[in-house]
């Protein structure tokens, strides 16, 4: 099977991912793309490399995909981060700030398109939904120096992305979690309860 975790930038995703591989013995994927050629000249000139750099990120998530679609009849995935999101939450937020033209982003999304012919929708999309300030608050505390000075406006596009992306584009199977209200790093009961929404999603439990 292959799970995937969807949130905004400190929804939790990251934690969530570690602990259900750790309860149900899932294999944890983070995303690979830890350099990427075009990162440099990007922050140098955003408008002019933002389709260069976010084709190669879709590259290497396509790449990614294609492999754990190969190891998926051997085990099961949870994932931190999908292609979708990085799509159409990530790419679609700089075409929509002016970081890319028309042309350019039409070309991307035909590229995408054109790959998802031979995607395959996770069997289950865990959405956390968070408010800008339980964001906001999830990043102070985790200290992040390059995360500090980032405008709430941002996260607030961010956030406005990805319930347009959940509720009106991502056509698989998705649990959403409102995670404003809950603690399920610290919390067993919160946790548990997580678990008891995943089990009926999966496996027709409760």
């Amino acid at each position: 099977m292959h799970i995937a975790i969807a949130g905004n930038i400190g929804s939790g995703k990251t934690t969530l991912t570690e602990l259900l591989a750790k309860h149900y013995g899932w294999t944890p994927k983070y995303e690979a793309v830890d350099y990427n050629p075009y990162l440099e000249d990007y922050y140098k000139d955003i408008p002019r490399w933002s389709f260069n750099m976010e084709v190669f990120f879709l590259k290497e998530r396509f790449k990614d995909l294609l492999q754990l679609d190969q190891n998926m009849n051997k085990e099961t995935i949870v994932q931190d981060r999908s292609i979708y999101e990085g799509v159409y939450v990530f790419t679609e937020n700089n075409y929509k700030m002016g970081n890319m033209n028309e042309r350019d982003f039409q070309t991307y999304m035909e590229l995408f398109d054109s790959m998802t012919h031979i995607l395959h929708y996770p069997d289950l999309m865990i959405y956390l939904k968070s408010s800008v300030p339980h964001l906001v608050k999830n990043i102070q505390n985790r200290g992040r120096e390059y995360e500090q000075k980032m405008p709430l406006a941002y996260l607030e596009s961010l956030n406005d992305l990805y319930e347009d992306f959940i509720y009106r584009k991502y056509k698989g199977k998705v649990l959403v979690v409102d995670v404003d209200d809950i603690d399920y790093l610290h919390s067993k009961r919160d946790f548990s309860g997580i678990i008891d929404k995943i089990d009926a999603n999966l496996f027709g439990l409760f």
